[in-house]
């Protein structure tokens, strides 16, 4: 983790960049060496048929703000229409996933608090009719992917 401030264009940051298939691609807007303790911050582009992440809850805040495009939130078992400048906002324990029917990218910027870390994927009929949920309930992101290919480097998105 750097104690030290720094400035980077998500752009140009082609070394942050990851990718998994059906999950769109992020850039990690962190130090180079690691995460931040307090807050994480990600960049997601979610494109036409990609998901987010699988359908979770997790012991801490998150939120999400649409840059550019649509999709559908996910929440609480609830699918909601969400546009550039929507925020969503999910307190400690909200079960959500965005996924992009459309044709067109969807850009989050995703900021979760680094407090608790308990992490739980709970089945959901709504999640898995999208291709974004998990057929066993797992409590950890290790056994929610199993056999899902990891992130790994990509170009940056265009944006």
């Amino acid at each position: 983790m750097s104690d030290e401030w720094f400035i980077v264009n998500a752009g140009e940051a082609a070394a942050r960049w990851v990718e998994r298939a059906g999950f769109g691609k992020r850039c990690l807007l962190e130090p180079e060496d690691g995460r931040f303790a307090e807050v994480g911050i990600h960049l997601s582009v979610i494109g036409p048929g990609d998901h987010s992440t699988l359908y979770h809850a997790e012991e801490a805040q998150e939120d999400f703000l649409v840059l550019h495009g649509s999709c559908t939130a996910i929440v609480e078992e609830r699918e909601r229409p969400v546009k550039q400048w929507d925020i969503v906002h999910c307190p400690p324990g909200t079960r959500h996933v965005f996924v992009n029917g459309g044709s067109e990218p969807c850009v989050l910027l995703m900021i979760g608090a680094r407090v608790g870390g308990g992490i739980h994927y709970p089945v959901s009929e709504v999640a898995l009719r999208h291709g974004a949920g998990v057929e066993a309930e797992a409590r950890s992101a290790k056994d929610a992917y199993a056999g899902i290919e990891p992130w790994r480097p990509t170009d940056p998105a265009p944006l």
